[in-house]
């Protein structure tokens, strides 16, 4: 399964949405209970992310999964 633009662009959303929430990579993947370098390669649109991960992060984040995603 080859990475996409999507995974990209869903890679940034993550990262802005955990910038704005003033985490770091370490902090979300604690609470979200990922290895940082899992959610490091999320955020660089290098491996894709599961729903229910996905699900985890907005909720960590304080954000509705479906405002990370793009369309």
């Amino acid at each position: 399964m080859s990475v996409t633009q999507k995974d990209v662009a869903l890679g940034k959303r993550i990262k802005k949405a955990r910038r704005k929430a003033g985490f770091t990579q370490e902090k979300l993947a604690e609470k979200v209970n990922i290895s940082t370098t899992h959610l490091g390669l999320v955020e660089t649109g290098k491996r894709r992310v599961s729903l229910k991960t996905l699900q985890k992060i907005a909720s960590a984040l304080g954000v509705m999964a479906k405002d990370l995603i793009p369309y």
